[in-house]
């Protein structure tokens, strides 16, 4: 059975969307069968793997709301093992369709149950504000991947998540867990990314990642080619780094009690 993990943060511009891809790809180059969801209407999960809007024919918004069949919406990328269920700007309406229905935060989790075993992992790149679509990845999610850039207003958005995070296993995914913090954008040569990067670890007590992805001008290249950085430019910083992150993933994983 796959494992289903919401990568989220309310804060924007902390490298989510590029941690969803990156590590997607990372692990499918380890030989784990992907599935990357864009629950974000920006769709930038989506370009950054290729997908051209002519191979479309369901997206996450037709699936979610509309219940049309996610086998039929998922693309293979051209990375090996990834494949993707791609978003449009039509997603900004699933949260004003979704008010309306009966059990609107458990969607997700009915549109990813005919796939869930069919795949390694599941990733849910997710938008960064609080609504029904987000809801709905977390109430669909066993796990929660929560990136945080090395700067001090981006504690501020994690101490939100963590916040909604309990509210959703209060009422919603009793078994929702945090699967850990993963340190984005770290420049070791500016002074203010080590003291917040010692700061981070001082007040962060759920697992960090060992692996710190590292500001790399690879991993900002590579999205403008659709490709993730692994496929763009294999030794690069950027690529070793998610793939450091990864082999850290699958060790962790193997550590969980089944």
């Amino acid at each position: 059975m796959g494992k289903i993990i919401a990568i989220a943060n309310q804060k924007g511009g902390v490298g989510k969307t590029t941690t969803a891809i990156n590590l997607a790809a990372a692990l499918s180059v380890l030989d784990k069968k992907v599935l990357l969801i864009d629950a974000d209407p920006q769709a930038n999960a989506s370009s950054g793997v290729g997908v051209k809007q002519d191979q479309i024919i369901f997206d996450t918004y037709e699936c979610l709301v509309n219940g049309e069949d996610i086998k039929v919406g998922i693309i293979p990328t051209e990375t090996p093992n990834l494949y993707i269920l791609p978003s449009s700007i039509d997603l900004v309406g699933a949260e004003i369709e979704l008010v309306g229905k009966e059990n609107r935060e458990t969607f997700m989790r009915r549109m990813l149950a005919s796939v869930k075993d069919d795949y390694d992992y599941i990733f849910i790149d997710c938008l960064p504000s609080l609504g029904l679509v987000t809801l709905n990845a977390l109430t669909a999610a066993d796990s929660v991947l929560v990136p945080v850039q090395c700067e001090f207003f981006s504690l501020e958005g994690f101490g939100k998540l963590k916040s909604t995070i309990s509210l959703v296993q209060q009422g919603l995914n009793p078994g929702l867990q945090i699967e850990g913090v993963i340190l984005s954008m770290y420049d070791q040569r500016l002074r203010m990314a080590n003291m917040v990067l010692s700061e981070i670890k001082d007040i962060i007590s759920d697992r960090i990642f060992d692996t710190i992805v590292h500001r790399n001008s690879k991993i900002g290249e590579a999205p403008s080619l659709g490709q993730p950085v692994i496929i763009y430019d294999a030794t690069s910083k950027g690529a070793i780094n998610f793939l450091n992150l990864a082999q850290e993933f699958l060790t962790i994983q193997e550590e969980i009690p089944a």
